[in-house]
């Protein structure tokens, strides 16, 4: 459907037609000295004023009328689409170190590293938070902001995907990763604030205690979730044939439980992609929050259509001025007479 957003200005489309014929008119001096030559006075008249042509008259006052409409701001408006909106604010803290290079998770058949798994996985979760503002904290020996809290997902899924095992360092600082999320979180004004914390290791590194950083995050009202990644077992060939190792044993899952606990959120144990999915869905049904149901139309600006084609008529008239075009009106009258002594 079409609008104007401002139709009060069509009133000024009667103005040069306003002007025209009751402004008063211009008195035009005669030098007493002006002294016109015989061929001048078989021509014209010193005082006599060429009238514009028709087509001119035509042109000028389209041109005025669809600068009149652009002006008035048209606009198409298309039909009512529903909209929801949240306040939900989430970082997610992704631990980039070397042990996340450990190849003990199965994915589709194929054997992957812990890190494959985080992204394979965190794609659907990350598609699923339409509304929701996602920020990326990738974290090793430093803790860094890959992508600031945004609404386009789509940037924060690529800068996920490109991310890269050792760019942080070999170590893990977790604490470092919790206090950098904090400081993102914090002087927000909105109430939901959640951290999804994962790791597949312990505080190797950093600045910030673990627990010190989980009690920063209580104060500032940041909900953190952790997740310990990596499985319980594995084979392994070795020197005397095939043995059963823990691939998980520096998983400080004590630690990752306090955090959880003090900030009011829960810690989850990943032994496979499969469990990792899981836990998405669980966070899901627990950030679950009141949504506001919001009816928008959409609309688009078309003032630049009639704006443009008033210009255009401008120029032409500017050039019909110039007289660029009497060669081809003499042409054109040449040809007509000799149609018609034919």
């Amino acid at each position: 459907m079409l609008s104007l957003q401002w139709p009060w200005l069509l009133t000024l489309l009667p103005l040069p037609f306003l002007v025209y014929f009751f402004a008063p008119k211009k008195e035009h001096a005669v030098s007493e000295v002006y002294a016109p030559s015989l061929m001048m006075l078989a021509d014209s008249k010193p005082n006599q004023s060429q009238r514009p042509s028709v087509l001119r008259i035509v042109l000028a006052a389209m041109a005025w009328c669809l600068l009149v409409i652009a002006a008035s701001r048209p606009v198409f408006v298309g039909e009512p689409k529903s909209v929801s909106n949240s306040d939900r604010n989430m970082m997610l803290a992704v631990d980039i170190s070397q042990s996340m290079l450990e190849e003990d998770m199965t994915f589709r058949n194929r054997q992957i590293n812990r890190l494959q798994a985080v992204k394979a996985v965190l794609t659907g979760f990350i598609e699923r938070r339409q509304g929701d503002r996602l920020g990326l904290i990738l974290f090793g020996e430093r803790a860094y902001i890959q992508t600031p809290l945004t609404f386009d997902l789509n940037t924060l899924q690529q800068l996920l995907d490109e991310a890269v095992v050792g760019l942080a360092g070999k170590r893990t600082a977790i604490g470092d990763g919790i206090g950098l999320a904090v400081k993102r979180l914090q002087d927000l004004p909105e109430s939901n604030r959640v951290l999804i914390l994962l790791t597949d290791g312990q505080n190797t590194a950093g600045e910030v205690d673990p627990l010190q950083a989980s009690k920063l995050a209580a104060q500032a009202g940041v909900k953190v979730y952790t997740v310990g990644i990596g499985a319980d077992e594995m084979v392994v060939q070795g020197f005397f044939g095939p043995r059963r190792v823990n691939p998980s044993r520096d998983l400080d899952e004590v630690t990752l439980t306090t955090i959880a606990q003090e900030t009011g959120g829960q810690y989850y144990r990943a032994r496979n992609p499969q469990e990792l999915e899981e836990i998405y869905d669980i966070l899901d049904t627990l950030e679950e929050i009141e949504v506001e149901e919001q009816v928008i139309r959409p609309e688009k600006s078309l003032f630049h259509y009639p704006l443009a084609l008033s210009l255009g008529l401008a120029g032409l008239l500017y050039l019909i001025g110039l007289g660029v075009f009497q060669p081809l009106t003499k042409l054109g009258r040449k040809i007509s007479e000799e149609n018609t002594h034919a």
